[in-house]
């Protein structure tokens, strides 16, 4: 039979379950985007920029029950999404991206959009693909959608040249299947499975460390938490891969970096069961976490494994499996109620004690974070969604709001694209209409898709955005006051937000005192039950530290030769005098 590539293209798409494409319409992709128009399950939802589809599309990846997907044209459209392409490939977040291409069955040269596409994104994908006839076009799809979501998941890009889209082809029928693709299944090593059994039976004080890739076996990580007596710390993007608010919850990493709970409970551990993690620089604290020396390591890509901390024990496997299997065999072999208590005590009576020392810190001309959040989280439901950007106040709510929602919270990590949060706050509520959805964003991510609220005015989007509004790049402006002194093109211009969200057709509140905050709150989360989206400028005060800003600063300065750290300290320190 006869059809067009983009027809094919709708039929895919539609096959593999998505709801909404995200990115801006284009000469070589129009046709495709007409077909969708005629889709009884599919939305395509226009953005300001590429960048945006991109984090949007990650965000209905992470928080919804459907792959993400962009459509956008190619060249510029594809160099300006990179940034999420890249931020989802480090987090291993499924995307499909999608994009026309030039007319391949012409032989004229210089073509507008005639780039490599491919060579570009090849870095920052799990795969790329370019249908070259329509009989290719319906596989090559579903191929790339069992890329995407097998083993490590990461984005895939196809690319459809735009005679293939526009022009029919000859297809057999019946058009495959998306299980005809379908990967075999993995098995799961049972020797290692025993290893780690007994390592954990043996353990006087056993701990768990989890990432994102433990996401889908929250329901089991908690028995399994529960049954040991173990604390569990998570890696910043695995926030809300534990509850936040269970007893045996401790924080964010468990070394130098890490809130006191975590510090001395996991970072006491005799035996360390590290689950989806990779390890890396942020999960860490720059390195500072020292794991004993009985690490047992999951994960469902083997290339992490002593990549940066040797493992006794490596697991290679789905994590809902593999913490399946490890409660099959630790079952009736444990009493550890006492260990449980006993854990849960300390670990509650470190954070009432970091909690009040936020409370009573800090400069009163400015809002306490932690009266911010505590104040949102009374207010939030067990099923909001907290999407944070990349900055001072990731890590202040990672280390201030509990998070019980598994997926409850989402933001850049590895590679830190600033820019995240309001576009990826729209695609969370595009993903959860009926759940609130709020983001926390620095005034300077703010500044690189801000535009983006008007996405949200625009499809009625009842997004809450708080700007923790101090005027500088604060994550770098504090990492640069210790060693400098000085604060380098980190003070920002001054804007006026109310304007901002006055052009934008969006609701407003600011809080500029402690008093104000839980009135604005209820006032704006009644606002956001109207679909309309909200700004609410908050004067925060940075003055506190993280403790993962304190730790991480610590760390970097100690890996330093001697003679450098003597070279950096002194400089400070004649700074400081000298001015």
């Amino acid at each position: 039979m006869l059809k067009s590539g983009a027809s094919l293209v709708r039929h895919a798409l539609e096959a593999i379950g998505v709801k909404q494409t995200f990115g801006i319409p284009g000469v070589h992709n129009t046709e495709i985007y007409d077909e969708l128009n005629r889709s009884a399950t599919i939305t395509p939802y226009l953005v300001g920029h590429e960048m945006a589809a991109a984090c949007m599309a990650d965000a209905v990846s992470r928080t919804g029950d459907s792959i993400g997907c962009m459509l956008i044209v190619p060249a510029a459209g594809v160099t300006h999404a990179a940034s999420g392409i890249g931020e989802a490939m480090l987090a291993g977040i499924p995307m499909l991206v999608i994009s026309g291409g030039i007319h391949r069955g012409s032989n004229k040269r210089y073509q507008l959009h005639d780039i490599d596409q491919h060579q570009i994104l090849k870095p920052l994908t799990k795969a790329t693909y370019l249908v070259e006839d329509h009989q290719q076009l319906v596989p090559t799809l579903f191929e790339a959608y069992w890329t995407a979501v097998s083993g490590e998941p990461g984005p895939v890009f196809v690319e459809v040249p735009v005679d293939i889209q526009l022009f029919r082809g000859e297809v057999a029928e019946p058009l495959p299947l998306l299980s005809d693709f379908a990967p075999a299944s993995a098995t799961l090593p049972e020797a290692a499975i025993d290893d780690a059994v007994g390592k954990l039976l043996a353990a006087k004080k056993p701990a768990l460390f989890v990432g994102w890739g433990a996401l889908g076996a929250r329901a089991e990580l908690i028995e399994l938490a529960e049954l040991l007596g173990a604390p569990v710390a998570t890696t910043l993007q695995g926030v809300s891969s534990f509850p936040g608010d269970h007893p045996l919850h401790t924080g964010l990493s468990f070394g130098g970096a890490a809130v006191e709970a975590a510090r001395k409970t996991v970072g006491d551990s005799d035996c360390l069961l590290a689950i989806g993690t990779r390890f890396g620089e942020i999960a860490t604290g720059s390195y500072s976490v020292e794991p004993p020396a009985e690490l047992i390591h999951v994960d469902i890509n083997p290339a992490v494994f002593n990549a940066n901390y040797p493992a006794t024990v490596t697991i290679e496997g789905d994590a809902q499996q593999v913490v399946a299997a490890l409660l099959g065999a630790l079952n009736g072999q444990l009493d550890a109620a006492e260990r449980s208590a006993e854990t849960a005590k300390q670990i509650a009576n470190y954070k009432l004690k970091t909690l009040k020392s936020w409370l009573n810190g800090g400069d009163a001309k400015r809002v306490n974070p932690a009266q911010f959040f505590t104040a949102l989280r009374a207010r939030l439901g067990a099923d909001a969604i907290v999407v944070a950007d990349d900055g001072n106040h990731t890590f202040l709510t990672a280390e201030l709001l509990p998070i019980r929602r598994a997926g409850g919270f989402i933001s850049p990590t590895d590679f830190n694209a600033m820019g995240y949060c309001v576009p990826a706050a729209n695609g969370a509520k595009l993903a959860n209409p009926d759940s609130q959805v709020v983001g926390i964003v620095g005034d300077g991510a703010m500044f690189m898709t801000g535009m983006e609220v008007a996405t949200a005015v625009h499809y009625q989007l009842g997004v809450i955005y708080v700007i923790f509004n101090d005027g500088e790049l604060a994550q770098i402006s504090q990492a640069q006051e210790l060693p400098y002194r000085y604060k380098t093109c980190t003070k920002l211009a001054h804007t006026h937000w109310g304007a901002f969200a006055e052009a934008m057709e969006c609701a407003y509140l600011a809080i500029d005192h402690e008093r104000d905050i839980n009135t604005v709150l209820e006032r704006a989360l009644l606002i956001s039950e109207q679909h309309q989206p909200v700004i609410i400028d908050l004067k925060v005060d940075y003055s506190q530290r993280t403790a993962f800003t304190k730790g991480i600063v610590k760390a970097n300065l100690n890996r330093f030769e001697t003679s450098e750290k003597l070279r950096f300290v002194g400089r400070a320190i004649k700074r400081k005098v000298v001015g």
